[in-house]
């Protein structure tokens, strides 16, 4: 009988690229940065690496279909490389395969890395795929700002809010992210904005203004992971940052083919969440979680996640919010290295960057935005629209503990 894989994983290293506007580098430029880091963090050489889960999204504006292009870039010692896609879960798909191959002792020591380089398109948002029949058939003129202000409109019936009462929720959290983010140096925005200044806003999708969407930017980031027995016998004494759990959920069409889902809420975070916390042996995440990394590409999206992750009761995230719960210093820190909302969101990499932050963090090295002993942290990362998606959640603890 399957008993998960708690504790069967650690990570040897991680590596980062700044992320912003790079119009100096190309794709591989910054696969190269992230990947420099994560080996020499690691202490391990190149050759050392077994196999490597290589996350993707948009492979028609920057890199190739297939692993080749990370394979030569990084010059790896001609193993397997598996080119992966899972919207916008993409870099968390990527470290699923690689934490995988480790706990059934495929291999020691495997490589998830991710990168999208998106600025050079000229896109404004993510790019567009042609139409094709899902497009036709499902989101005729559908955007990612539009179908996430919905949220809003449904959390709003659904618990009886008033909409200035979650505007102000949202800019909340918009005001915690770049205080926040201006700390972080791998940022992509690092300017502090008043909550003033994010409600006054250019609109978007109402309710959702200019500051309460994230940005599309350019990076990469990478993970090396192996087998705690491996780790050891390589010398690492001291902290090692376990995987507790690794859960997906993927939409199965019940939000859209009738109205037991009223939209007010993600069902494959919730779904997610709890086989995350089974695997992980969490039993009450607030109490038992010290960070989360959230899938913030839009703020409404981080309140409401904070509900589904459970915690918040339903109803009450906004009033958490707002009253700090979930800023640096409250009971449960949300994306305490900025966000979506501040690195941008190069698809490939994100769900990778938001592991680096709680991989820092838990080791007592994330510098000016350092909290006070975190234990277990949590990321999530959801790709696609509210009614359907595809949920990433991971845990992450000290081994032992």
């Amino acid at each position: 009988m399957a008993d998960g894989i708690k504790d069967k994983v650690v990570i040897l290293g991680m590596g980062c690229s700044r992320f912003g506007e790079r119009w100096d580098c190309s794709a591989e430029d910054l696969l190269a940065e992230s990947f420099m880091e994560a080996i020499a963090d690691a202490g391990i050489d190149r050759d050392q690496i077994e196999a490597s889960w290589f996350g993707v999204a948009m492979e028609e504006q920057n890199l190739g279909k297939s692993g080749l292009s990370l394979s030569q870039t990084l010059r790896l010692p001609n193993i397997p490389v598996t080119r992966v896609e899972n919207l916008c879960a993409t870099g968390s798909e990527a470290l699923r395969g690689a934490v995988y191959a480790v706990a059934s002792g495929a291999v020691d020591i495997a490589m998830a890395i991710g990168v999208e380089k998106l600025k050079d398109t000229g896109y404004a948002g993510l790019p567009e795929r042609s139409k094709g029949t899902f497009n036709e058939l499902w989101q005729p003129s559908a955007t990612a700002p539009g179908s996430f202000a919905q949220f809003a409109s449904a959390y709003t019936e659904r618990h009886n809010v008033d909409i200035d009462t979650l505007k102000e929720a949202m800019a909340h959290v918009s005001w915690k992210s770049h205080e926040n983010g201006s700390k972080n140096p791998k940022a992509h925005l690092r300017r502090r904005l008043s909550k003033e200044a994010i409600l006054k806003a250019p609109m978007v999708a109402y309710p959702l203004g200019l500051f309460d969407c994230c940005g599309v930017s350019d990076g990469s980031a990478c993970a090396i992971v192996a087998s705690p027995e491996m780790a050891r016998k390589l010398g690492r004494t001291g902290d090692l940052v376990s995987v507790k759990s690794v859960q997906v959920a993927v939409s199965n069409g019940a939000e859209m083919s009738h109205d037991s889902w009223d939209g007010s809420y993600a069902l494959t975070t919730r779904v997610a969440s709890q086989r995350a916390y089974k695997e992980a042996g969490i039993t009450d995440p607030l109490t038992e979680l010290d960070l989360v990394e959230v899938h913030d590409c839009f703020s409404i999206t981080e309140l409401v996640t904070m509900e589904d992750l459970g915690l918040s009761k339903p109803g009450e995230g906004y009033r958490d919010v707002l009253a700090g719960k979930f800023d640096a210093g409250g009971e449960v820190a949300s994306n305490i290295d900025g966000g979506l909302k501040c690195f941008g969101h190069p698809i490939g990499a994100s769900g990778l960057r938001m592991v680096y932050e709680c991989y820092n963090q838990l080791l007592n090295r994330a510098g000016d935005r350092q909290l006070n002993r975190p234990g277990t942290a949590l990321t999530h990362n959801l790709g696609g629209f509210p009614n359907f998606n595809v949920c990433s959640i991971s845990v992450f603890g000290l081994f032992g503990s």
